[in-house]
C-alpha cells in the first residue's frame, strides 16, 4: 500500500485532478464530458505546464518538477497549505534516488514526559508519528480500558477505531477515521521507508476494506486540535476538546491532552470517572474491565 514515490505523486495529482470541477476554476463545463473533475489539458493549461509533461506527471514517469511547476499545480487545485505541502514532499522522494536502508530506532517517551503523565489530572496520551500510543496519564487509562493490555504493536489509534465494536462507543467514528488516515498518510509521505509505516499501512489495507478505501483517496490533514466524542459506559456521553503538542527534538510523537470546560456537564464527568479511578478496590478494577473498546482518538 505504500508505492513508489513517483507513482505516490501521481495517484494524489489523479486524486486531486478529478476532484475539481471545471466551473471552480473559471471553466465552461462543456457537454458530455467523460471524465470526472478536469481534464488533464485543462489542468496543464491553467498550471503554465504543457499536457504531455502533466500526463508523464500523472503516469508516474520519471519528471522532476521544479518548486515553481509545483507551485503552479497547487494554484490551479485550489489547494489548501497541507496539499500543498504534502505535493511538495511527495515531489521531493520522488527525486531523491533509492535511499540505503538505514536502522530506525524505536519511538521512546522521555522520563521527564512519564513523570509529567503521571501528574496530570487530565486524560493524556502520547502518540507517535504513526498513531502508535505509547504512554497515557492514568485518567487516559481508564478510558483506554484493555487496550492498555494489548502487546505494544497492537496499541494503535487507528486500529482501536477500525475494529467492528468501537462504532459502539465513538459517536463520529467514520469521521475520526478519516481524519486519522489523512493523518497518518501526512507523516507516512514524510518518511515512506519507515518499516513501522509499512507493516501498519498494510495490515489494516488487509484487514479494513474501510481503510483501504480512505487510504485511496490521498487525503493529507495535520491536526493539531479537535474535538471528541464518546459514550462512556460508566459516565454517559463526553464532549472533550483536545489539543496536541509536538515533544521537544526531531519530528515524532506528540501528547494529546483531553479536557473539558470547567464546571459544565463534561466536566463533571470526568470528575466522576476520576473518582473512580482513585477509589481503591473492586470499583476500580471493574472500571478497567469494562471499557474494552472505548476509542480516544482525535474526533
Amino acid at each position: 500500500m505504500i508505492e513508489d514515490p513517483r507513482r505516490e505523486l501521481a495517484e494524489f495529482l489523479r486524486t486531486r485532478r478529478t476532484r475539481v470541477r471545471p466551473q471552480d476554476v473559471g471553466l465552461e463545463p462543456g457537454p458530455r464530458r467523460r471524465v470526472a473533475g478536469l481534464r488533464r489539458e485543462e489542468l496543464a493549461l491553467l498550471a503554465g505546464v504543457s499536457s504531455d509533461y502533466y500526463q508523464r506527471l500523472e503516469q508516474g514517469r520519471d519528471v522532476r518538477p521544479s518548486e515553481q511547476v509545483l507551485d503552479g499545480i497547487a494554484r490551479a487545485l485550489n489547494f489548501s497549505t497541507e496539499e500543498s505541502r504534502h505535493l511538495h514532499s511527495l515531489a521531493a522522494a520522488a527525486r531523491t534516488p533509492a535511499r540505503v536502508p538505514r536502522r530506525y530506532e524505536p519511538e521512546e517517551v522521555p522520563d521527564t514526559t512519564e513523570r509529567l503523565l503521571r501528574a496530570m489530572p487530565s486524560p493524556a496520551l502520547v502518540v507517535g508519528r504513526f498513531l502508535d500510543v505509547l504512554a497515557w496519564s492514568p485518567l487516559a487509562g481508564v478510558l483506554l480500558g484493555e487496550f492498555t493490555r494489548l502487546p505494544v504493536a497492537e496499541r494503535n489509534l487507528l486500529s482501536l477505531l477500525l475494529h467492528p465494536e468501537a462504532g459502539q462507543m465513538c459517536r463520529e467514528r467514520t469521521a475520526t477515521v478519516t481524519e486519522l488516515i489523512a493523518m497518518l498518510r501526512t507523516q507516512v509521505a514524510a518518511d515512506p521507508g519507515n518499516p513501522r509505516a509499512v507493516e501498519l499501512v498494510g495490515e489494516l489495507a488487509v484487514r479494513s476494506d474501510q481503510f483501504a478505501t480512505l487510504w485511496a483517496r490521498h487525503d493529507v490533514e495535520e491536526t493539531t486540535r479537535g474535538r471528541m466524542r464518546i459514550k462512556h459506559p460508566l459516565v454517559g456521553k463526553l464532549n472533550l476538546d483536545w489539543d496536541a503538542y509536538p515533544l521537544p527534538g526531531t519530528p515524532g510523537p506528540m501528547l494529546i491532552v483531553y479536557t473539558a470546560e470547567e464546571g459544565g456537564p463534561d466536566d463533571e464527568r470526568l470528575q466522576l470517572l476520576a473518582g473512580r479511578l482513585a477509589a481503591p478496590g473492586p470499583a476500580s478494577d471493574s472500571a478497567q474491565q469494562r471499557l474494552p473498546d472505548t476509542p480516544v482518538g482525535p474526533a
